[in-house]
């Protein structure tokens, strides 16, 4: 029992964001009693998909699907041409396996290949790169993001309709990006990118021809005994990808055949899934339906956000970040544009303002222990001049089309 609850706290230490919403949904309980209509009124859909969506993508990240991409870097010579690669990466993927599961899969290899080349000072810049293209990346699409999702679905907006609508952000961050890129190696010339010996797949060196011979046999046979999940794991995708932009009523028959799919193939991918996310939004779909349902509260809400979406979106973010204020702020808003540009521009003011931005500084102070500030330090200024640019020309954007 005593190492339950000390497993407990290390979750709820681990995991802020979960504590948050366990206290809100509490909290929210006693404003608004539990009743079958709040029971009714969670969006059981987005979270199914929800699971879907992750289940799926833990098991590209369980099969390296995205290793072939990865393999390309052995041809980049320089550090400029392979943070573009690493930048543009997860700004590409980010729109369809989401923001955070991109930077899963690119930050880590990034670390190593600028470690292992004595180019560690641009390791926290070029990992602020790849937040703000995880972030701005994944705007475009409906899947890009856990909030864009819960937008998408809500809103019932057509999926041409909403890329239209997030394609100038989309557009203008890539070129954004570009110049903070090319900024950042101004002085430095042609920085030679250095082989890892560590790793025959990166040697060029005669004496490695051996190793690497053998590490290519080892990976075909890997290959061959996983090449099923692959295909399975892409066939999943697609189906899930489709359930969401078809906006399908028969969604549940989607959840089974992902679930059985899953518990067949791979049923180990079934527990790595993560589950405390799913539970973090559980708590702020409580939290969310037991607000509107209080009149006062739902009153001052309704007056305040309603034709403030943009401005609401950003603040609240910085205090409970983007995903759960989606949740809170759209049964009040009246303007979809105006609270999607918020919430996909609020991750750039702080860490707590995307949840992508707090898995990008645990993978970063996993390497790096104890230098969390500095990781803070400067994401804060590289993204803060990021949305410095972009939050006028958005709010300008908004007006013009409202």
């Amino acid at each position: 029992m005593q190492q339950f609850v000390r497993q407990l706290k290390t979750l709820f230490k681990k995991d802020i964001m979960l504590s948050v919403s366990l206290v809100a949904a509490a909290v929210s309980l006693f404003i608004t009693p539990p009743s079958r209509a709040l029971f009714s009124d969670i969006n059981w859909r987005t979270l199914a998909t929800l699971f879907m969506l992750l289940s799926v993508l833990e098991g590209f990240k369980s099969e390296n699907i995205f290793e072939p991409i990865l393999r390309k870097t052995k041809n980049i010579s320089s550090m400029r041409a392979l943070t573009f690669f690493f930048v543009f990466c997860v700004f590409f993927s980010s729109m369809f396996v989401t923001n955070d599961v991109s930077l899963i899969i690119f930050v880590p290899l990034t670390i190593i290949l600028f470690r292992a080349s004595r180019a560690e000072k641009y390791i926290l810049p070029v990992l602020t790169f790849e937040n703000i293209a995880a972030i701005r990346g994944s705007l475009l699409m409906p899947f890009g993001s856990p909030q864009n999702l819960f937008l998408y679905a809500k809103s019932g907006i057509s999926t041409p309709d909403f890329i239209l609508m997030m394609l100038p952000l989309w557009v203008f961050s890539a070129g954004l990006l570009s110049v903070f890129i090319l900024i950042l190696f101004r002085s430095e010339g042609k920085h030679e990118v250095t082989r890892m010996s560590t790793n025959p797949a990166f040697s060029d060196s005669k004496e490695s021809h051996t190793e690497a011979a053998e590490y290519k046999t080892r990976a075909a046979d890997t290959d061959a005994v996983h090449r099923h999940r692959k295909i399975m794991y892409q066939i999943l995708f697609v189906i899930v990808v489709a359930s969401i932009v078809t906006r399908t009523r028969f969604y549940p028959i989607v959840l089974a055949v992902v679930f059985i799919t899953l518990l067949i193939g791979d049923r180990k991918i079934l527990i790595k899934t993560d589950y405390v996310l799913l539970l973090t939004f559980l708590c702020f779909f409580t939290f969310s339906s037991s607000i509107c349902r209080h009149p006062a509260i739902s009153q001052f809400l309704a007056k305040s956000v309603a034709g403030h979406e943009y401005l609401w979106s950003i603040l609240l973010s910085q205090v409970i970040s983007n995903v759960p204020a989606s949740i809170v702020l759209y049964p009040f808003s009246t303007d979809l544009r105006a609270l999607l540009y918020g919430l996909d521009s609020a991750g750039l003011c702080s860490i707590i303002g995307s949840l992508a931005s707090v898995i990008n500084l645990r993978l970063y102070i996993r390497e790096y222990p104890g230098k969390s500030l500095a990781f803070i330090k400067t994401f804060t200024w590289i993204s803060l001049a990021f949305f410095a640019v972009v939050v006028l020309p958005q709010l300008w954007l908004i007006i013009i089309c409202s």
